[in-house]
């Protein structure tokens, strides 16, 4: 499976996936950009909000 087809992504994906820190990535979802999910002590984030962050920061840019 790759990342395109998987709905969620740990940290460390998502940081490479955006090019950002692990400290950026989670400021990114306290501030509600970036939806997540906690499983058990793991948190995974919907591949469908990473796609939309690109998106408006694709809109904002233009």
């Amino acid at each position: 499976m790759t990342t395109d087809e998987r709905l969620l992504v740990g940290i460390s994906e998502a940081c490479r996936l955006l090019s950002l820190g692990r400290t950026s990535v989670y400021q990114l979802m306290d501030a509600g950009d970036l939806q997540n999910i906690k499983v058990g002590k793991r948190r995974l984030i919907k591949m469908d909000s990473i796609n939309e962050f690109i998106e408006r920061l694709s809109t904002e840019a233009a």
